[in-house]
C-alpha cells in the first residue's frame, strides 16, 4: 500500500486486510470478495482497487507467513546437514500451508507470466530465500541437481490442497510429504 495514500484509503486497506485475513482463515482461498467488502463496510470496487486480483489479496493475507518462511530458510542455510536443513524447511512450509488456509493457493503457480499485476510475489520470495538451501543440498548430492524450488513448492501445494478437507489435514499432509521425500520403495 503506497504511503502517499489518503488517510481514509489507508484505513480502508487495513480494515479490508483484517477482514480478509479472517475470511480466508474461515473459508480458504475461495473466500468471497463481496463478503469481505460487506464486512469491511466498503464497496467491492474499493476492495478491487486495493487488491486488483484474488492472488494480490491472498499474497497480502499471507505476507507475514511468507516473510517468516524466508527468514527460516535464511537461518537454516549453512547450518548442519544440507539435506536435513532443506527437509526441515520444507516441513515448515507444509506446516504453514496447512495451518494458514489460503497460503497454498498464494504459493500456487498459475502461469500468469510476466504481467506484473499477476506476478506471484509469494512464490518469488520463497524461491529466492530457499534457493541457497536447495543449491547446497544439490552440491552435497543430497538431492538431484535438476530439482528446483518451484518443483518442491508445487509438490507441497499439491499435497496441501489435496488434504485440506481431510479430517486431520496436518497429519495426512505430513504423511504424503514423507512419502514424497522417501519415494515409494521400501526402506532396507
Amino acid at each position: 500500500m503506497p504511503e502517499r495514500q489518503r488517510a481514509d484509503a489507508r484505513r480502508n486497506y487495513a480494515r479490508i486486510l483484517a477482514v480478509a485475513e479472517a475470511e480466508v482463515a474461515a473459508h480458504g482461498a475461495a473466500a468471497s470478495l463481496e463478503q469481505i467488502a460487506r464486512t469491511a463496510g466498503v464497496g467491492s470496487a474499493t476492495v478491487r482497487r486495493h487488491f486488483p486480483t484474488r492472488r494480490a489479496l491472498l499474497e497480502a493475507v499471507s505476507r507475514t507467513r511468507i516473510e517468516a518462511l524466508c527468514v527460516r530458510a535464511h537461518d537454516l542455510t549453512g547450518t548442519g546437514d544440507s539435506h536435513t536443513a532443506l527437509l526441515e524447511w520444507l516441513s515448515d512450509v507444509v506446516d504453514y500451508c496447512v495451518s494458514a488456509r489460503g497460503l497454498a493457493a498464494a504459493l500456487a503457480y498459475d502461469g500468469a507470466g510476466s504481467d506484473p499485476v499477476h506476478e506471484n510475489a509469494c512464490s518469488a520470495a520463497v524461491e529466492e530465500a530457499a534457493g541457497p538451501l536447495l543449491r547446497r543440498a544439490a552440491q552435497d548430492g543430497a538431492v538431484a541437481s535438476d530439482v528446483t524450488v518451484e518443483d518442491l513448492i508445487t509438490l507441497i501445494v499439491g499435497i496441501v490442497l489435496a488434504t485440506e478437507h481431510h479430517p486431520d489435514p496436518a497429519t495426512r499432509a505430513h504423511r504424503l510429504f514423507r512419502l514424497t521425500v522417501a519415494g515409494l520403495s521400501p526402506q532396507s
